[in-house]
């Protein structure tokens, strides 16, 4: 890359944001994917617990989340040989008291068959050890598990395979507007660009700052995850089991293993995060209030973080002051189950063509911040 290369359009951030849509752009546009870690996916998408659930995210995020279904499951055969979904299911469990919240999930999605009531026999036949006192269970037994790696490796090489170029281990600075381009500046060296793409996940504020663009408020949160070794060993058959009232998930990951969460949601400035011992012994804690499962080993432990627009859904369009440059960010949690249609959709915003089906893009452009301020 010599330093007065241009492109068509510079995504800033290589994630599973940034991949997905150099991915689609590169279908058209001469594309460059910046990222300032040594490898892609380095922080939220390669330390998620990505499941596709269409009840997460609520029903705003239920178009993207059914959209991208058929890809997640069948993708092209130019693009991936196998899927990216496993069976799974998932139970969402409460104690007395938790009605109003079983009710209010239900509610939100009223018309569809997303959710199974079950009782309180049925649910400790699913859930065995579970303690006495939760006696709410809502059954969601479409939910699948993604592979995240395979999924954002995909749109990796599709990437390249299109023409598209990586610049690894590069920070990006600052962009300056010059007529119709960007004048983007990479550590040490300079680039053009006539769209800059912000898929910079939870930098994404940061990155608009450094182009002369208001935030929109952007926030990373930290999420806390462990692996623990169990006794007696947890079935891998066993379906994620969710809090109704968010305090905790969890899931099997084979070898009688769970990845566990205490669903915190603590803000933080940028960066590479590590967990708390405090969150750890949080999330071990809330896990023997439900089962009476040992605990005896926590394996591995890791943070993440999930970023989220103030009103938490994601933020995917032009800017109005500038409209070249692109926001793309806000994903929070379900990123990385939208990415397929999100990435579509954005694909069509800046090249044009048909409408992604079922998906009304109105809903996460970024004027919602603008028009209310």
């Amino acid at each position: 890359m010599s330093a007065a290369a241009s492109y068509d359009a510079i995504v800033i951030g290589a994630g599973m944001a940034g991949a997905s849509i150099a991915a689609e752009l590169a279908r058209d546009m001469s594309v460059l994917l910046v990222e300032m870690e040594d490898r892609p996916g380095y922080h939220a998408t390669g330390r998620s617990v990505a499941f596709w659930s269409e009840s997460y995210g609520g029903p705003y995020v239920q178009p993207l989340t059914r959209a991208s279904l058929p890809f997640l499951d069948k993708p092209d055969p130019d693009f991936a040989e196998t899927g990216f979904l496993g069976a799974r299911g998932a139970i969402h469990i409460g104690r007395e008291g938790d009605e109003p919240l079983r009710d209010a999930l239900m509610a939100q999605f009223a018309g569809t068959d997303i959710f199974r009531p079950l009782d309180a026999p049925a649910l400790r036949q699913r859930v065995p050890g579970l303690r006495p006192e939760w006696t709410l269970g809502l059954e969601e037994p479409g939910v699948r598990d993604i592979d995240v790696a395979a999924l954002h490796a995909a749109y990796v090489r599709a990437f390249v395979r299109r023409g598209g170029e990586q610049a690894l281990g590069l920070r990006f600075e600052h962009a300056v507007r010059q007529g119709d381009s960007w004048r983007v500046t990479l550590r040490d060296r300079e680039v053009k660009a006539g769209l800059i793409v912000n898929a910079a996940g939870a930098w994404a504020d940061d990155v608009a700052c450094a182009c002369a663009i208001r935030p929109l408020g952007i926030a990373p949160l930290l999420r806390t995850v462990v692996q623990l070794r169990l006794t007696p060993p947890v079935p891998f058959d066993l379906p994620l089991i969710l809090d109704l009232a968010e305090n905790f998930y969890f899931k099997p990951v084979g070898d009688g293993r769970i990845w566990l969460t205490p669903h915190d949601e603590r803000p933080v400035p940028a960066g590479d995060v590590a967990p708390e011992e405090i969150d750890v012994a949080l999330a071990i804690d809330r896990l023997q209030q439900v089962v009476d499962w040992r605990v005896d080993a926590v394996e591995r432990k890791w943070a993440g973080l999930r970023s989220f627009a103030p009103d938490r859904l994601p933020v995917y369009g032009p800017d109005p002051d500038a409209p070249s440059f692109f926001w793309f960010a806000g994903q929070g949690g379900f990123g990385i189950q939208t990415a397929p249609a999100a990435a579509q959709l954005a694909h069509r915003l800046i090249c044009g063509g048909e409408d992604v089906p079922g998906i009304d893009a109105a809903t996460y452009l970024p004027t919602r911040f603008r028009d209310s301020a």
